[in-house]
């Protein structure tokens, strides 16, 4: 898994994407083990970066589902979830946070 983990990124790094987090959701209740977030300079760019982890990943990693929007991106590996998102988008719905409460085991938790 780790070795999957650290191609995926080293393609979204390799090809100017920024912003590049992991988070190993094994164990928390969450329908996928990590999630991967990235930013893109760009609609464009976001939508180049799909196409190289295509090119990259495809034939050794399946693509189940790919939401697909110049704005936000979502790859569906099974076990891992990537998203590639512009910088405004990832401001907006601050995935970073959601995940991160999920990581710490703050789910459900009020305040």
């Amino acid at each position: 898994m780790q070795k999957r983990i650290e191609k995926i990124t080293e393609v979204l790094d390799k090809n100017k994407a920024e912003g590049i987090e992991v988070f190993n959701l094994k164990n928390k209740n969450y329908f996928v083990d990590y999630a991967i977030i990235a930013s893109s300079l760009g609609s464009r760019h976001t939508l180049a970066l799909l196409d190289h982890l295509k090119n990259n990943l495809k034939p050794e990693e399946t693509f189940n589902n790919i939401d697909e929007s110049g704005d936000w991106i979502v790859v569906d590996l099974g076990d891992i979830l990537i998203h590639i998102m512009t910088p405004e988008y990832r401001i907006k719905y601050d995935m970073e946070t959601f995940l991160s409460d999920l990581v710490d085991g703050k789910e459900g938790e009020t305040i």
